[in-house]
């Protein structure tokens, strides 16, 4: 069963190799692998002719939204993936997401390009239909297809801490479609972590302890406001 609305504080950080390292040498004992420790995960990203959603996000509002397809793996045509909306209000990140085959919002999106009337179906009624408000009202069309290879824990006496290592970061802007592959151009030169710490409640004392003692500090990361960025200045970091 996969939750579909989630509300929590969100954490980024980007470390090297050395500071993974450390780091898991004195967490290590705290966490455990999540049920889904090891996956890649593809996100399509859906946005305006002319970026606006993101645009407006990097410039760090009270209030943004992101939405996008997600899979786990690379998925067939006859695979679920998960519709999200994300939003981040005031630093708390809430999202809302459905679950729906991949040929099934292909049939969506492609009648709604044609001009035709078409409503979303999904497991969730509410969400479907606040998503089809979005696609029409902002006329969304596919914009960057994001990759990357994640380790998720939890806390071991704390199943509402999740800590989540991305690397491996990767993206394309064109042959948008999930199905078409993981492959992109890789954002970092070097090996390089996002991590993400996810917390319903404060983050416990013995993660803060060894973030300061490791100089470890949060970090302004949004993988599509980056890779955005990146484009626009058409060089690698």
């Amino acid at each position: 069963m996969y939750r579909k609305v989630f509300r929590r504080d969100e954490k980024k950080y980007l470390l090297d190799q050395k500071q993974f390292q450390q780091l898991m040498e004195s967490i290590g004992a705290y966490l455990q692998p999540d049920e889904y420790f090891e996956s890649t995960i593809c996100s399509l990203y859906f946005d305006t002719s002319n970026h606006d959603l993101i645009i407006k996000s990097i410039d760090k509002p009270v209030y943004k939204q992101k939405l996008r397809l997600r899979s786990y793996g690379v998925p067939k045509l006859d695979d679920s993936v998960f519709l999200e909306i994300k939003i981040k209000y005031r630093g708390v990140v809430s999202k809302r997401r459905t679950k729906i085959k991949l040929k099934d919002f292909y049939h969506y999106y492609d009648k709604q390009c044609a001009g035709q009337h078409s409503k979303l179906t999904a497991d969730i009624p509410q969400i479907s239909r606040e998503l089809d408000y979005l696609f029409h009202f902002y006329r969304l069309e596919p914009s960057w297809i994001i990759s990357y290879d994640r380790k998720c824990y939890r806390g071991r006496d704390n199943p509402n801490l999740r800590i989540t290592f991305d690397q491996n970061l990767r993206s394309r802007s064109d042959n948008l479609r999930l199905e078409a592959g993981d492959y992109g151009e890789l954002y970092f030169f070097d090996q390089k972590y996002v991590m993400e710490i996810k917390a319903l409640d404060a983050i416990p004392l013995w993660l803060v302890d060894t973030l300061s003692r490791l100089r470890i500090y949060p970090a302004s990361f949004t993988k599509y406001g980056k890779i955005y960025e990146q484009s626009k200045k058409g060089a690698l970091c």
